[in-house]
C-alpha cells in the first residue's frame, strides 16, 4: 500500500476538525500512535454522513458491511495535547466490492502534515462474504457533499446543497 497521491484523487477532500484529547496523548505529552487510525475512522464517517448515508444505514437498510481489510499510516510530525488537527479524506480508488480511502492530518495552527495514510475496505454481507455495493452507494461516494458537519465531528446540519 502506498500513501495517498493527491493527484490520484477521485472526489473531493472532506475536512473534519479534531481536538487531541488528552488521553490521546502518552506520558510525554504526544499522541499515541494508535489514535491516527481512529481518525482515520472519524474522517470516512463524516465523509460518508457529508454524502447523506451513514455504515449503520448500509448495514440496517442493505446488509452491507466495510469491513478494513488493510490499513496504512506514515507519521511525519508529532501531534501534541490540545492541538487542532484537520483530517482530510478522499476516495482514491472504488470498485464493483471495494474501495480506498486516503488520510492526510493536518495541524491547524502550521499547515504542517502529522501523518498521511490510506484503509482500503471490501464490501462483505452480515456473513463476512464478499459482495457489491448495494445500488446507490457508488455514486453517493463520488458526488460532491449533500450535508454541512458542523465543528465537532459526528454533528450534522443539513443543508440544501454542499458548502463551499
Amino acid at each position: 500500500m502506498t500513501s495517498p497521491a493527491p493527484e490520484n484523487v477521485l472526489g473531493d477532500w472532506h475536512e473534519t476538525p479534531l481536538r487531541v484529547r488528552y488521553a490521546e496523548t502518552d506520558k510525554m505529552g504526544i499522541v499515541y500512535y494508535a489514535n491516527y487510525l481512529i481518525w482515520f475512522e472519524i474522517g470516512r464517517t463524516e465523509f460518508c454522513r457529508a454524502r447523506g448515508f451513514s455504515y449503520s444505514n448500509m448495514e440496517k437498510s442493505d446488509a452491507a458491511f466495510l469491513v478494513v481489510a488493510e490499513s496504512y499510516c506514515r507519521y511525519k510530525a508529532p501531534a501534541y495535547y490540545d492541538d487542532e488537527l484537520i483530517i482530510r479524506t478522499h476516495i482514491t480508488e472504488l470498485r464493483r466490492r471495494s474501495l480506498r480511502f486516503g488520510y492526510e492530518i493536518i495541524r491547524a495552527s502550521d499547515a504542517k502534515t502529522v501523518a498521511e495514510g490510506e484503509t482500503g475496505h471490501v464490501v462483505t454481507d452480515s456473513s463476512g462474504r464478499v459482495r457489491s455495493f448495494p445500488e446507490g452507494y457508488s455514486q453517493r461516494l463520488l458526488a460532491p457533499p449533500i450535508v454541512k458537519t458542523s465543528q465537532l465531528a459526528g454533528d450534522l446540519v443539513p443543508t440544501e446543497t454542499a458548502p463551499e
